[in-house]
């Protein structure tokens, strides 16, 4: 008698050895590979979950999620045909012009 396990639908984006690491767990995950197309939004939308994740984390969790909101950010930018070195470029130029977050500004309204 086998004993069939309810599925979990996930439908999204995982990183390259999550597969891998269900099938270790004794579980049979169902995959895809992304067209080229879909690529981007799938991207899009984990990086929505990764920011929520961010923001509700513990501080013990925290260093662990902003690795995984970099690790979208790199594949977004490879995707969009970007270098690591264009996006960092481009950062200290648009900070250089319009500045940083470390002063804390808060923008209430503008009159």
């Amino acid at each position: 008698m086998s004993v069939e396990r309810e599925a979990v639908v996930h439908r999204k984006l995982v990183r390259d050895r999550i597969p891998e690491i269900v099938e270790a767990a004794g579980l049979t995950p169902v995959t895809r590979v992304l067209t080229v197309a879909e690529m981007v939004p799938g991207l899009l939308a984990k990086l929505h979950e990764e920011a929520t994740e961010l923001g509700s984390a513990e501080p013990e969790e925290r260093l662990a999620e902003l690795a995984d909101v970099h690790e979208v950010l790199s594949a977004l930018a490879v995707a969009y045909g970007f270098t690591e070195e264009d996006v960092t470029r481009a950062a200290r130029e648009k900070k250089a012009a319009r500045g940083g977050f470390s002063e804390r500004v808060w923008l209430e309204e503008v009159r």
